[in-house]
């Protein structure tokens, strides 16, 4: 069935038909009235994924999907249109121009953490680009796996773009097929699994992996926002966010004060009783749940901290941590915020450095002088000062990894670049042709090398 998929889509992207800028703008604006349409549907099958509240489902999933289709659609016409590029004087008469043009048949594999958003928004810029597609949305979140399948079936034909449910079989049958690009948000492990089938075929990726994403609390700092930014950023969706604080490196003089006002912050959003909030997600799966419940064993935590039927961990604060425990080897993923003190900032980035290269970095601070020593002494995807996990709503940055953390961007126009192939074009007129370059050379290399300057 996947070959015959594959094959209908190569003979319809044939047509040319998807290269046509008016087709792509229509095909955007039907996905965008057509998650309209289901807004309802999507919020419940989320919920029933990953007990996400409404707000954050409209918010961190079909808003984001919302802005990315309205700003590429405003674009999309000068994005399209060849480049004029300088050449050389020695090329005289010759003009250069680049060609945007699309790769083809793009695969999207999507995560489950933001199982609707995350699996759509690559394909925005797919879309836009002029490919065809085939979608793989997670397994794990198979309520919105089958919304999104709805929702694609309801807007596209299967020759132009198709989902493709199923599990870890599914994902290696499709990852043994030759595709123009393959598009993988996930963890490094898979993401490296991607890498390898796509090497086989010389497939480029763009990989939106993850990794342990600092958040360097300085002394010069409004603590109660500092504190009610990182606990939303940290504790929304459960903590199951790629770009969500990881841990905190906190100047050893605020360190009792910011945390005092985090505990608040954490019973101001949901209550006394975490778990009986409307407003607080769930763990995604057992395994998991699992996993995130062995950073908490010979903790002194509370017992109500954690319930395996409900897959519940409640925002959990890790203080007296050191970079060597369990808790800070790998991304954590959940709901639970180891802090680290600093007293010196230099050692603090040193740290930061010997680790592998983060998705997001953050930094809270009114320091001018020590907002730029950490973009320049530090790497990561991006930065994000005074906030949290708020870069990824802004189509104009481009969004992606660095090192372990990804490779490749996207979101607004770096989506429409991911996605399209720039074709070069010398056009040389036949009106002059001068035999400076053509042999016999004797006597003519004075002159090219005067051409050269």
């Amino acid at each position: 069935m996947i070959n015959q998929i594959i094959r209908n889509q190569r003979e319809f992207f044939s047509t040319g038909k998807t290269k046509n800028i008016d087709f792509r703008l229509t095909q955007l604006k039907k996905l965008k009235e057509t998650v309209k349409i289901y807004e309802s549907e999507i919020s419940e099958a989320i919920k029933a994924d990953l007990n996400k509240p409404e707000f954050e489902t409209f918010g961190s999933e079909m808003m984001l999907i919302f802005q990315e289709i309205d700003y590429i659609s405003k674009h999309l016409r000068n994005w399209s249109q060849p480049q004029k590029v300088n050449v050389p004087v020695q090329f005289f008469p010759a003009s250069g121009k680049i060609y945007p043009e699309p790769l083809g048949i793009v695969l999207i594999i999507g995560p489950w953490n933001y199982p609707f958003q995350l699996i759509l928004t690559p394909l925005v810029g797919a879309i836009a680009a002029g490919n065809c597609a085939i979608l793989k949305p997670s397994e794990l979140a198979p309520h919105t796996s089958r919304l999104v399948n709805k929702v694609i079936s309801q807007s596209f034909p299967p020759e132009y773009i198709a989902v493709l449910e199923g599990g870890v079989e599914t994902s290696q049958e499709l990852l043994a097929q030759k595709f123009d690009h393959i598009f993988f948000t996930g963890g490094t492990a898979v993401g490296k699994i991607v890498m390898e089938a796509a090497a086989k075929h010389l497939t480029p990726v763009t990989l939106e992996l993850g990794g342990k994403s600092p958040c360097i609390v300085d002394t010069d700092i409004n603590l109660e926002r500092t504190a009610r930014r990182i606990t939303w950023g940290k504790f929304m969706n459960a903590g199951q966010t790629c770009i969500a604080p990881d841990y905190l490196l906190v100047n050893q003089k605020i360190k009792t004060d910011l945390l005092e006002n985090i505990q608040k912050c954490i019973k101001e959003f949901y209550g006394d009783n975490p778990a009986i909030s409307p407003d607080y997600g769930r763990i995604i799966s057992q395994k998991h749940f699992q996993r995130l419940s062995n950073f908490l064993n010979n903790r002194d935590t509370a017992p109500e901290t954690t319930n395996s039927d409900d897959r519940y961990i409640a925002p959990t604060v890790l203080d007296n941590v050191s970079w060597d425990d369990p808790v800070m080897e790998d991304e954590i993923f959940g709901p639970i915020l180891p802090i680290l003190e600093y007293t010196d900032i230099n050692q603090a980035i040193a740290e930061i450095n010997s680790r592998p290269k983060p998705l997001a970095l953050y930094l809270f601070s009114n320091d001018k002088d020590l907002q730029k020593q950490i973009l320049q002494q530090t790497s990561s995807g991006g930065v994000c000062i005074n906030d949290t996990v708020m870069q990824v709503g802004v189509s104009s940055l481009p969004f992606g990894g660095v090192g372990d953390s990804g490779i490749g961007r996207y979101h607004g126009k770096a989506s429409f670049e991911t996605f399209s192939h720039y074709k070069s074009v010398l056009q040389n007129p036949i009106w002059l042709d001068l035999k400076w370059r053509y042999a016999p050379y004797e006597g003519k290399l004075p002159l090219l090398k005067r051409l050269l300057g």
